[in-house]
């Protein structure tokens, strides 16, 4: 099966620091791809170069084959709307309405009529489990764990082919963790679509992995199922999943 998302050999320096330096990874249609490793690892720069928020200094990213990073603007465009992104603060718009935001690109990119857009909102705020009462408020009235529902939300509206997710359960208490993990599954199930995410949060990655690959130096050290985390014979991600300050891993303080 052609992956779905593919990157190779993606190289990143900042501020003269080499933060990628040949990461490989790709994920298949309907698979669930977490991505987890310490603190300034590169995580957050290699989802934002596979978004295209940043252009690597070397290697490809692929969508569907074709590399995005090597595309006329109006045409990459084009590729971007097979995106959708959860945000780790939810990062939704303070002035607009709850629906408003879920439809923010139907309505600002796909241009679809107010009317029409409010429907599809309140729709797939009920495919996510938030009440459509809360379609007219503010998110400043919503809790931390609506917030993310309305984040879902707005990622899935347009039924991507590709999910991003920036560490959904940051911030929340475990059982509304659990429940923003168990609606991730199902919804990448539903739409069959690939799924990226990056978090500290190994019991998210155990719930929401088909495939766990482990970010360190800037490379990809370890791969493997979700299942096969506790016997990974490697040191670093051991040390990782325990918590461990001892290890190959040494601690930003």
């Amino acid at each position: 099966m052609t992956a779905k998302l593919q990157l190779v050999g993606i190289k990143k320096k900042l501020r003269g620091r080499q933060v990628l330096d040949g990461v490989d990874l790709d994920v298949a249609p309907g698979k669930s791809l977490v991505v987890i490793g310490g603190s300034g690892q590169g995580k957050s720069v290699t989802l934002k170069c596979a978004l295209g928020l940043m252009k690597p200094d070397a290697g490809k990213v692929l969508v569907d084959g074709a590399d995005v990073t090597r595309m006329p603007a109006e045409i990459r465009a084009r590729v971007m709307k097979k995106f959708g992104m959860l945000f780790q603060g939810g990062a939704l718009f303070d002035s607009l309405t709850v629906w408003e935001n879920i439809a923010f690109r139907l309505i600002y990119a796909d241009r679809v009529a107010r009317t029409e857009a409010r429907e599809h909102a309140i729709e797939t705020m009920r495919k996510v489990r938030l009440a459509p009462e809360f379609a007219d408020v503010r998110p400043i009235e919503l809790s931390g764990g609506m917030q993310k529902r309305a984040g879902l939300a707005r990622a899935i509206i347009a039924k991507p082919d590709i999910l991003f997710f920036d560490e959904p359960t940051t911030g929340l208490d475990p059982i509304t963790a659990d429940a923003i993990n168990d609606l991730i599954v199902e919804m990448v199930k539903e739409l069959g679509c690939a799924a990226v995410s990056i978090t500290h949060d190994m019991a998210s990655a155990r719930k929401i992995a088909d495939e766990i690959a482990m970010l360190h130096g800037g490379k990809i050290v370890w791969r493997g199922p979700a299942a096969n985390i506790d016997a990974s014979g490697n040191a670093m991600v051991d040390q990782f999943i325990a918590g461990r300050a001892e290890g190959p891993i040494q601690a930003v303080v």
